[in-house]
């Protein structure tokens, strides 16, 4: 289950496939089922959800009219005991290099581009469902020097470029670059920051913030942090990645936002997840996602996402696993709440017993059940794809960081207290909370 492709889809349109005979037939009335589908996931292969009509932003294009244009939010392939797999290409805003929203911005990239030595603009609306990226993709370059400058373009857009360095307790150090500019009458914008820390302790942090706004009033912001620091319980050194990021229309009720994180440690320990939001007018949707290894061969997984419009139509699937050395077991629910408020669900199970014998069994509210024993190779990942070797050779950068020289004798002050709380999973100033 990759980190970097997971995703939940805006308003599409669908094709179903059949890849295998599913107990429910037509005992379950599908609500309006020419109409489109919300979100789709091909690792866990929904079943028998739609919405109502769901209307995909529209873009406007350089001649003035307007288009829609169909991109591709897909998520990993993951093994799931779901029955149907949905094949989509929706509708997605902010998204695209190709896409209106990108292209009206990249006309303001010339204005903040001064003539001589000020910095031109690498802002651009962030991509969905894209992850966490590696620190090379990101191109921090910081100064070694103070710096404090700005200028004019010939078209009287304006830039600044500023870097510096902070200093603290414990041999704290911040390296810091700022730099942005904005057109003549401000209605479009670009800020970028980026900073390196450290300190005795042997922590060090590498990250970057980005945000912009164009004449629409389209607006973006992300940040992506990497950090390296020792565990105050296990002394092992523990390395972890973040990135979060947020779009928003500046003509229409949409916009969406997500949360990527990733730890490691050097024994093999992994945890994954992402958080994600978005809204497209009428419709809203929502997809939490985990991944747990714990360096012994015991695996946690698990998904749970769901969807609503304004009209009362819910939908949603989750689903859990838990193995170890061939045995473990599967348990998961669809479940579809149509606008009367009549509810329908499935739930199913499996349970592995290491031997080649897998207990299967299930129950839905239209009456159908099975519980069977079957013959079935068990398949699991047991260690991630991406794990503590992989990301060690990709974080050269953070590694590099060479924090102040510690005096002899001096010993930093270290706090063994409780971990602070997790910050809080609701996007800032973007989506209503969930509901189900």
């Amino acid at each position: 289950m990759a980190a970097s492709s997971r995703g939940l889809s805006t308003p599409f349109r669908l094709k179903l496939k059949r890849v295998e005979e599913s107990p429910l037939h037509n005992h379950h009335v599908i609500e309006l089922r020419k109409r489109r589908r919300l979100f789709t996931n091909s690792d866990c292969r929904i079943r028998c959800c739609r919405s109502d009509s769901l209307v995909p932003i529209r873009r406007a294009t350089g001649s003035g009219k307007s288009v829609e244009k169909a991109e591709e939010w897909s998520f990993d392939r993951k093994k799931s005991p779901h029955r149907v797999r949905i094949q989509a290409t929706p509708a997605m805003p902010f998204a695209s290099p190709q896409s209106s929203f990108v292209s009206k911005q990249e006309k303001f990239y010339p204005r903040c581009t001064p003539r001589n030595s000020g910095p031109q603009s690498r802002d651009t609306p962030p991509k969905r469902d894209t992850g966490i990226a590696n620190e090379k993709d990101w191109g921090i370059n910081l100064l070694n020097e103070n710096v404090n400058e700005s200028g004019t373009n010939e078209d009287d857009s304006t830039w600044y470029r500023e870097s510096g360095e902070d200093l603290g307790e414990n041999g704290y150090r911040c390296r810091w670059t700022r730099m942005g500019g904005q057109s003549r009458d401000g209605s479009s914008e670009w800020k970028e920051m980026w900073w390196e820390k450290s300190d005795w302790t042997g922590y060090k942090e590498l990250g970057v913030e980005k945000s912009g706004r164009n004449a629409e009033g389209d607006s973006w912001w992300e940040t992506w942090q990497e950090v390296l620091h020792q565990d105050e319980w296990s002394n092992l050194a523990r390395l972890e990645r973040s990135a979060q990021k947020q779009a928003k229309s500046g003509t229409e009720n949409a916009g969406w936002y997500e949360k990527w994180w990733e730890k490691y440690d050097a024994k093999g320990w992994t945890e994954k997840g992402a958080h994600k939001y978005g809204r497209l007018n009428e419709q809203s949707w929502w997809e939490k996602w985990g991944e747990h290894y714990d360096g012994r061969g015991s695996v946690l997984k698990w998904t749970d996402k769901w969807a609503e419009t304004e009209l009362g139509t819910k939908w949603g699937d989750k689903w859990e696993e838990r193995f170890f050395s061939g045995i473990g077991s599967r348990q998961g629910e669809t479940w579809h709440v149509s606008p009367t408020g009549d509810r329908w669900s499935r739930t199913w199970g499996e349970e592995h017993f290491g031997n080649g014998k897998v207990h299967k069994y299930g129950k839905s509210t239209t009456s159908e059940s099975w519980d069977i024993v079957v013959d079935e190779e068990t398949y699991y990942e047991a260690e991630p794809h991406y794990g503590w070797a992989d990301v060690v050779g990709d974080s050269s950068q953070l590694l590099s960081i060479k924090p102040q020289e510690r005096p002899p004798g001096f010993y930093p002050n270290l706090d063994f207290g409780s971990s602070p709380p997790p910050p809080d999973d609701e996007p800032p100033d973007l989506l209503s909370p969930p509901s189900q």
